[in-house]
């Protein structure tokens, strides 16, 4: 393995590490304690990105749509989403959130915000760390969004 190859693997290694404990410490926070992480994540696509067939949320969160079914139906059930036949094809059906559903979304991240406000608080960062966090996140953010 070269050198260039071997850092790239320690990179992985510590960015999986660090993205791990950050993410489960960041889960801990959310408007509802009944409420599962994948169910927040639809959501949250809901909410940002309108409303979607099954199928269309199961290829976003990368989960077969039978699976999707049972969570939908879950979030249905809470009053989180409703479900409306597609205008253009009544054989397909769209989901989209409700104001309940949008105000867990938007606590949840308000939670997680300042619960991770308040660890980079606590570690006292310079003004140049938090912009090198910044850059990271972008960073981050491109491998994820790919």
């Amino acid at each position: 393995m070269s050198a260039s190859e071997e850092a790239l693997h320690l990179t992985a290694t510590d960015l999986r590490m660090a993205t791990f404990r950050l993410a489960r410490r960041l889960r801990c926070a959310r408007a509802a304690d009944s409420m599962s992480d994948a169910q927040l994540a639809v959501l949250a696509t809901l909410r940002m990105h309108g409303r979607r067939t099954i199928s269309a949320l199961a290829e976003h969160e990368r989960v077969t749509a039978p699976s999707m079914t049972s969570t939908v139906d879950g979030l249905e059930k809470q009053g989180f989403v409703v479900r409306t036949p597609d205008e253009d094809d009544r054989r397909r059906v769209q989901v989209d959130i409700t104001a309940a559903g949008t105000e867990i979304v938007v606590e949840t991240v308000r939670r997680r915000d300042e619960l991770l406000a308040d660890m980079l608080r606590e570690l006292d960062y310079t003004e140049a760390e938090l912009e090198t966090l910044r850059a990271a996140s972008e960073l981050m953010r491109r491998v994820t969004d790919r």
